[in-house]
């Protein structure tokens, strides 16, 4: 995958956007592919069958318990959990690890109870996979919000940027000469944040490996969607998926000051175990036609257990606790969102996770890019 090495992070060595291989099978896996797309088969119409059922009942029946907000929400919640519980299990994720964590060591867990968001505040979590989007729905039934961009990359900087991939051989490595190599990608600029859209369950679950802009409609700022919602907030403030070994550049998506005010942040991490010859990565960092299905059959394809590892961080240590120390993780004082530097950082130390500077725009060349090698082959 040397083609792809310009899209390494120079300071981690990671390519966050590559989609994560598996070794190359043996006998037994081979001989056991049939039974694997069986099963893979099986298990996607299951899956189809929920979505329906999921359609139907919470987007359409439950339209006559709008004018009814707390039955609504209640009804609501029960059957996207169940639904959203039911998928999992089909797909094989039959056991969920969810640690209730603090960054101090000899801190023993905390009842997970503590861990409660309520209607209008906010969970911040990395974004790898369709999963997690499911884990969410389930656990807390929230509000799902994507963000909108002020402005665009130009054809011209992704044209420019794949040119001067295609012409950057060697490895990088992330030190020495391999820096040296890597600057020859030209940097792209960082695009501000301008609001969110609300969007379904459904919509998120499509969105999941794509980029900025998700669809088209009105945009809010974050702040009138929390202060409007009847559920949590969700917010992914790297944009889109990477492929779970670091964290992407986080976007000024929050724009708030730490410790926050009004309302509480709650804080989590996801991480995925690699692949291997009897089971495919969970995490999805390249959309593909019908998105996300084709990946949903290669998880459902899968004849090994998939583990799953969730941390929540105690509230004590939340960037909304009056406790929060801002100058632990905000260094610099004239930092755009001291609150998605705290997060970032929190989300990397719970998460055991690297830190890159790549974000979604260099996402946007990276896929421009991959779909061009990707056509070539045929």
């Amino acid at each position: 995958m040397e083609k792809y090495s310009a899209f390494r992070d120079g300071g981690t060595g990671v390519q966050p956007f590559l989609p994560l291989v598996p070794p190359p099978p043996h006998l037994l896996a081979r001989l056991s592919l049939p039974l694997a797309w069986l099963v893979g088969i099986v298990r996607t119409a299951l899956v189809l069958a929920l979505l329906t059922v999921h359609i139907f009942l919470v987007e359409v029946l439950c339209l006559i318990l709008i004018p009814i907000p707390p039955l609504h929400r209640l009804v609501t919640h029960i059957l996207t959990a169940l639904i959203a519980r039911l998928a999992l299990l089909v797909l094989g994720l039959f056991l969920i690890s969810v640690d209730h964590v603090t960054r101090k060591r000899g801190r023993g867990a905390k009842d997970l109870g503590t861990w409660r968001p309520r209607a209008g505040d906010i969970i911040v979590s990395n974004w790898v996979s369709w999963v997690e989007v499911l884990w969410l729905a389930f656990r807390f039934n929230p509000i799902f919000v994507l963000p909108v961009p002020n402005t665009f990359p130009s054809p011209a900087v992704t044209t420019q940027t794949s040119e001067a991939i295609s012409f950057t051989p060697g490895r990088r490595t992330g030190t020495g000469s391999a820096n040296v190599a890597a600057a020859s990608r030209a940097p792209i600029p960082r695009i501000p944040i301008g609001g969110f859209r609300q969007v379904s369950l459904l919509s998120v679950l499509r969105s999941t490996g794509c980029v900025p802009p998700f669809g088209s409609g009105p945009s809010q700022s974050l702040d009138d969607i929390r202060k409007h919602a009847g559920r949590p907030v969700v917010v992914f403030p790297e944009c889109t998926t990477s492929n779970g070994r670091a964290l992407l550049h986080f976007a000024d998506v929050f724009k708030e000051k730490v410790p926050v005010k009004g309302y509480n942040v709650f804080v989590m991490c996801v991480r995925y175990d690699p692949p291997t010859s009897f089971a495919t990565t969970l995490a999805h960092t390249i959309p593909t036609a019908r998105n996300p299905l084709p990946h949903v059959f290669s998880a459902g394809a899968s004849l090994a257990p998939q583990a799953i590892s969730i941390r929540l961080l105690d509230m004590s240590e939340s960037p909304s606790s009056p406790l929060f120390l801002a100058s632990e993780f905000v260094s610099n004082t004239s930092e755009a969102d001291p609150l998605a530097e705290a997060c970032a950082a929190l989300i990397a130390q719970i998460g055991k996770m690297k830190r890159t500077k790549m974000g979604w725009e260099d996402k946007i060349a990276f896929l421009d890019f991959f779909h061009t090698k990707t056509t070539r082959k045929y």
